[in-house]
């Protein structure tokens, strides 16, 4: 039952949030509460400088906080800073990207 209580009071607007890049398993990880819950954004490479941002995923108890948002944005930045170019199958990524439009990301984005 601690854990339920936990979930509860996860803030995610707290400087706490720490996207970490698991290069190996190609995903964008936030681990929720130092719990076994965690927050996905998984991609793939689909050619020499292309990846496919394919699906974010946020644990039910987590949803409606902007933990997504922290994904999303440590994939587009990643995608920047590397130089590659971006397709986004994600729908959520498809949002991000247009709620947020930072030419930067345009720039990167495979049409």
């Amino acid at each position: 039952m601690a854990q339920a209580a936990q979930a509860n009071v996860f803030d995610a607007s707290s400087s706490a949030i720490r996207v970490e890049h698991d290069k190996k398993r190609r995903q964008f990880v936030i681990r929720l509460n130092g719990s076994q819950d965690r927050a996905l954004l998984l991609y793939e490479y689909v050619g020499k400088k292309m990846v496919d941002l394919q699906h974010t995923e946020v644990p039910d108890a987590y949803r409606g906080r902007g933990i997504a948002k922290h994904l999303a944005k440590a994939a587009m930045d990643f995608v920047v800073e590397e130089d590659l170019k971006a397709h986004l199958t994600c729908w959520y990524i498809q949002k991000y990207v247009k709620e947020n439009p930072h030419p930067q990301y345009f720039e990167h984005i495979y049409q």
